[in-house]
């Protein structure tokens, strides 16, 4: 069950990724995680991803690739995992199916999740994170009990900085501009699946379901 979400920042992957492997027990693969881990942990290779994304910028793709080759060889993702977040264009897709072939392996399926522009706006610039545990938030849809306060361990919640509206829209721009041509890639496989971004949490896990289902990934 090897598994890529496509789509924007805001478009729900990371939310429907992180249900999904929970319920089939293989891990949700979110290079947007890994690289802000890396930018906070103050390497030389942090240090150059944190430069980039301050300035919402994409990461080059030789640093992302290299990051994905190397998680992708864990012992976790032998079984299959959902990809979030990679690949970002065609460059990204070819290398990806580079090193699965390498390994024997392929995609099974591609997910586009297809959401207007406003949807995504509102939903990244109302998002906060706590500082300690890391546990997302959101003003309107995911709010916590306390303001300003994460229900888990008591950390401070913040925006993080890539969230910002006026970023939010440049990231917008620049994801539009590096992925143009993706989604045709993945047609010509004829694994690529669209679904809406902008439906309700639990009526979008249902779709996903049964499209799995139907595809002949789960048995259950």
């Amino acid at each position: 069950m090897r598994i890529i979400f496509l789509g924007p920042p805001g478009a729900g992957k990371g939310t429907h990724a992180k249900l999904l492997t929970e319920h089939y027990h293989i891990p949700h693969i979110s290079t947007g995680d890994i690289l802000r881990e890396a930018s906070r942990n103050g390497s030389p290779l942090g240090q150059k991803v944190n430069a980039f994304m301050r300035e919402g910028r994409l990461v080059p793709d030789a640093i992302v690739t290299e990051i994905v080759a190397e998680r992708l060889k864990q012992k976790d993702a032998k079984e299959g995992f959902i990809l979030d977040g990679f690949p970002r264009n065609r460059s990204q897709a070819e290398s990806l199916d580079e090193l699965l072939s390498t390994a024997g392996l392929a995609a099974d399926l591609v997910i586009y999740f297809d959401t207007p522009e406003e949807t995504l706006v509102r939903r990244l610039a109302g998002r906060l994170v706590c500082k300690r545990c890391g546990a997302n938030y959101h003003l309107v849809n995911i709010p916590p009990k306390v303001q300003g306060v994460c229900d888990l361990c008591r950390g401070f919640l913040t925006q993080r900085e890539d969230d910002r509206e006026e970023t939010v829209r440049k990231r917008l721009l620049v994801y539009q501009d590096e992925t143009a041509g993706l989604v045709d890639y993945y047609k010509q496989s004829k694994k690529l699946r669209v679904v809406s971004g902008d439906l309700e949490l639990h009526k979008g896990q249902e779709i996903l379901v049964s499209l799995f289902e139907k595809e002949h990934l789960i048995n259950d």
